[in-house]
């Protein structure tokens, strides 16, 4: 049988990063998408609707990334954060889902924002240091 070698420490800091880079580029997709929809391109509906979708997911991982980084490192507000920016999100989904633009289009532009703070946040922040492993 072949055996792995794993870390003792993963970096779970640069995964945080990732995931928040990779959910900052997702994010600001979306009001591509809708104003090509806006502007009578049909298919930006869709390409909004997969967005949404994509959207939505990397959030959920990035709740899971924070939690682990509570855990591993002892920072609860990279989760705090996370926690609030999802629900924010998921509120938006089904709001867009409904057709509630009142609700849709306002927490779309404060989602966008959230999103950006955190990335600037993550990446501002010099990473955490775990028994001499980066973290």
């Amino acid at each position: 049988m072949l055996a792995v070698a794993v870390p003792r420490t993963a970096p779970v800091g640069w995964v945080l990063r990732a995931v928040v880079s990779a959910h900052l580029v997702a994010i600001a997709g979306q009001p591509v998408f809708a104003g090509v929809y806006l502007t009578g391109d049909y298919a930006g509906l869709s390409l909004h609707s997969t967005g949404a979708d994509v959207v939505t997911s990397i959030g959920y991982l990035q709740v899971a990334v924070a939690i682990a980084v509570w855990v591993r490192l002892r920072r609860a507000w990279p989760f705090l954060a996370t926690a609030a920016v999802v629900a924010a999100e998921t509120a938006q989904y089904f709001a867009g889902l409904d057709g509630a633009l009142w609700l849709h289009l306002p927490l779309g532009v404060t989602t966008v924002a959230a999103v950006v703070v955190q990335f600037i946040d993550v990446w501002r922040r010099p990473l955490p240091r775990r028994g001499g492993d980066d973290a």
